[in-house]
């Protein structure tokens, strides 16, 4: 009996003493690629974008994320900035407008609905799409606006970007 036993302890002595040299675990591998995991996570959308917390290297820490060129979203905002927003998502790129009524036209209003396309800064990145109402009566009537009017304000929004991006020093 005491044979048997102690032939048992000897194999498993033996059998665990051969797997120590053995890799059974990648315990290194799945921490270092976890580890990548989170790092990539901190950079949400490439170079041009906004970082979440910042990039660990850079000094603009604390940034908030956004899916877009960040240049082209900032100049948007605030090249719109007179006219209160329904809704702003940073990570589809999509700035709405709520209808604002000028006060040289107390009978006419504008709603502004801005997309922006890309990560870079380009002058197709942005597509802009201005809506005009006039009210007649209790009502408000869709009017036509001139194609001109959001090519001109893609155009204001592509040079504030640009002013943004030289200001920063990229």
């Amino acid at each position: 009996m005491f044979r048997k036993s102690s032939l048992i302890v000897l194999s498993g002595a033996i059998f665990l003493n051969a797997c120590e040299g053995m890799k059974v675990s990648n315990d290194d591998e799945i921490k270092t690629r976890r580890e990548q995991k989170y790092r990539d996570m901190d950079k949400v959308f490439g170079d041009d974008a906004f970082t979440l917390g910042g990039d660990r290297n850079s000094s603009n820490k604390g940034e908030v994320g956004v899916g877009v060129n960040s240049f082209l979203w900032r100049a948007a905002l605030d090249t719109i900035s007179f006219i209160p927003l329904k809704s702003a998502d940073p990570f589809g790129g999509i700035i709405l407008t709520e209808w604002h009524t000028p006060s040289a036209t107390p009978n006419e209003r504008i709603k502004v609905d801005i997309l922006i396309i890309d990560r870079q800064l380009r002058a197709d990145g942005i597509k802009v799409s201005v809506f005009r109402q006039k009210r007649q009566g209790t009502e408000w009537v869709d009017q036509p606006v001139d194609t001109q009017t959001a090519i001109q304000l893609e155009n204001v929004i592509l040079t504030r970007a640009r002013q943004l991006r030289i200001d920063s020093g990229k």
